[in-house]
């Protein structure tokens, strides 16, 4: 090969490659220095040089006495039936190393300085873990923590994404890139808006929730231009470019203002607001809405205030006129009690999953942020289990007659401590424990003593025709067991003396019956024997 095909091989392989002349002849003269170095008779160190203009290369050699010196310099260029295979094969395996090198650093610089830049890519690759887009000379790689939620797109989709980082890494440059950075809008409307690219409109502020809502707050430096019209376009067409992009993402557009509370009410559309109060502070507002626009001010799941907080970039408190009037604080229902962690989720790049860096710089990966959660829960279950087996105490009734009386427990069945009475309020009756109807009986208030359920009016169930002595028995027992009862009940001790009497008279009347029906039987008989 001459010295003219080997310029003309030079300059296709450069432009094959997309790197210059002057970048691949040092890739060469670094893979002859190696090649030379695998010939037996090869000095300790050489230097390759090359003259660009003709291509002629020279080979300096030098030896390298005990202190590390070059000495000995001479012309030691081989001719190319002195290079041998072993020195033709290191040749090529060198060149191709330092070509994809050289690649490698072009396209790190290419793209190191287009972060926060937009770049559309065909989707090469996905699973589980990450998504492969082809950017045509490089692969860029779109982590799930930076996919929006529920958002398949198929292999061979084009997508647009936003570049938040790129690193070296051994294999070559590594581009990661993010559907769900807030970055992403805004270079959306840069191409859709041609004022924003010129700067008569500016983007102020971005908040998102990916897959679901963004607000955006736009400034127009032009009086003559309306920011929001210019955003929105003619008939949508250029905000329906954005959302078409998006896979249907919904965008509020709101006006910017310097005046916070103006900024916070504008924020909050499409909500009407009544009045905006911010803090002396300047870190809180609270926010009036009528009674009509209150949920359309929270919005789902407290979406539309989420949203408008981050955006405005102060704590939003809403309330309607209503509270206002009845003088309920702003912030009412916070659980200021509640801590909360501080840091942000991040992607690791090598295995794919999430990791929780914490503000005081500690790292903890999704699974085992998991796992804590649910021992965590696992514990407050158990807690829960061993709170449920004390048995719950309801405030005892004090007032009036219905004093040393409970309202029925959580469980039906469960006895509160100190109360065994059951007392039903449809039958006006009360049931001691060993009595005939107690255990099919449903408390609905349960009485501490006899004397507390005939306090309330209720009664015994002597006065039935069920009544057996069971029952009997078992009230005289809870008498005898009941300690006596407050001075209020003093005359309850004789009208429950009188219960069992009543038992007991209306039990000799039904004993007397049936000798009253004998003695009747035997005075007919007489009667026919006379006739």
């Amino acid at each position: 090969m001459t010295n003219m095909d080997m310029s003309e091989a030079i300059g296709m392989l450069a432009q094959e490659k997309g790197i210059s002349e002057e970048a691949l002849l040092h890739v060469l003269v670094d893979a002859l220095a190696s090649a030379y170095k695998r010939r037996d008779d090869a000095a300790d160190e050489v230097v390759v040089e090359v003259n660009p203009e003709t291509l002629e290369f020279s080979f300096i050699a030098y030896d390298v006495d005990e202190d590390g010196n070059w000495v000995n310099e001479r012309d030691d260029t081989p001719r190319k039936e002195e290079m041998g295979r072993i020195a033709a094969m290191t040749f090529r395996q060198v060149m191709s190393q330092r070509i994809r090198e050289v690649e490698s650093d072009r396209k790190f610089e290419e793209y190191a300085n287009r972060e926060g830049d937009i770049v559309t890519g065909i989707i090469q690759r996905t699973d589980a873990r990450y998504t492969l887009l082809d950017l045509g000379r490089a692969e860029a790689l779109l982590p799930q923590a930076e996919q929006v939620p529920f958002e398949r797109p198929a292999q061979g989709d084009r997508q647009k994404a936003y570049i938040v980082e790129v690193r070296r890494t051994p294999t070559g440059p590594q581009i990661v890139v993010s559907r769900t950075h807030p970055g992403l809008i805004k270079r959306l409307f840069e191409l859709e808006v041609p004022e924003i690219a010129d700067g008569i409109v500016e983007i102020k502020a971005c908040a998102r929730e990916p897959g679901h809502r963004t607000k955006i707050a736009v400034w127009s430096n032009d009086h003559n231009v309306d920011p929001v019209g210019a955003c929105v376009g003619a008939r949508g067409g250029r905000v329906r470019m954005v959302v078409n992009e998006m896979r249907g993402e919904k965008i509020d557009i709101v006006p910017f203002s310097e005046d916070l509370a103006d900024f916070v009410a504008k924020a909050l559309s499409p909500a009407k607001v009544t009045q905006v109060i911010i803090s002396e502070d300047g870190t809180a507002a609270d926010v009036i809405v009528p009674d009509h626009q209150l949920s359309l001010a929270i919005g789902r799941e407290g979406q539309n205030a989420r949203l408008s907080a981050r955006l405005t970039g102060v704590r939003v408190d809403i309330r309607s006129e209503t509270q206002l009037a009845e003088g309920i604080p702003a912030g009412h229902g916070r659980d200021s009690d509640v801590e909360y962690a501080v840091g942000e989720w991040r992607p690791n790049l090598e295995t794919g999953e999430n990791e929780w860096h914490a503000a005081d710089g500690s790292v903890i990966s999704e699974s085992e942020w998991n796992k804590k959660a649910e021992e965590a829960q696992a514990e407050a279950e158990a807690a829960a289990a061993a709170d449920a087996e004390i048995p719950e105490v309801l405030e005892e009734l004090k007032a009036g007659p219905w004093a040393g009386s409970v309202m029925p427990m959580s469980d039906p069945d469960q006895v509160p401590p100190g109360f065994e009475i059951k007392g039903n309020e449809q039958s006006e009756m009360y049931h001691v424990p060993g009595s005939r109807y107690y255990d099919a009986t449903k408390a609905e208030l349960w009485f501490r003593s006899v004397d507390a359920a005939e306090g309330a009016g209720y009664t015994p169930p002597g006065g039935s025709d069920d009544t057996s002595e069971s029952d009997v028995d078992a009230i005289a027992d809870v008498e005898e067991e009941v300690a006596p009862a407050p001075v209020e009940a003093a005359e309850a001790p004789a009208e429950r003396d009188e219960a069992p009497a009543e038992v007991a008279e209306a039990s000799a009347d039904d004993a007397a019956a049936p000798a009253a029906a004998d003695d009747a039987a035997d005075d007919e008989a007489t009667s026919e024997e006379d006739d």
